[in-house]
């Protein structure tokens, strides 16, 4: 990921969840925070609600691929944790993708020149 790093401290997840702004579809919940970096951190977040290890780590690959793919339309500057939702476990690649532009877009943090 050539503009993001991952979050990966407990302390910035909680960061994010207390003073965040959050958004929700059917597959995910997007937290947002300001991090006056040049870059977005983003975390990713698949609780054992969601399914076993295996089904976790696919959908946690999912989601790394979209945003890896999507990264230059995203705004700079900002804390992200995605949380999944069960109804999550069974979609396709391009839902998941569909689902986390349309979360970005909700925030407004995508360029213009992406919509």
């Amino acid at each position: 990921m050539k503009f993001s790093e991952s979050l990966k401290k407990n302390s910035d997840f909680r960061r994010v969840y207390r003073k965040g702004h959050s958004k929700a579809d059917s597959l995910f919940v997007l937290y947002v925070l300001p991090n006056d970096l040049n870059e977005n951190r983003i975390g990713i977040s698949v609780s054992k609600k969601v399914g076993n290890s295996v089904v976790r780590h696919h959908i946690t690959r999912l989601v790394r691929e979209s945003y890896r793919l999507n990264e230059d339309s995203f705004i700079c500057g900002y804390d992200l944790v995605l949380v999944a939702r069960p109804y999550a476990r069974s979609k396709s690649f391009d839902q998941v993708s569909s689902s986390l532009l349309s979360l970005m877009k909700y925030h407004h943090l995508l360029l213009e020149q992406a919509l």
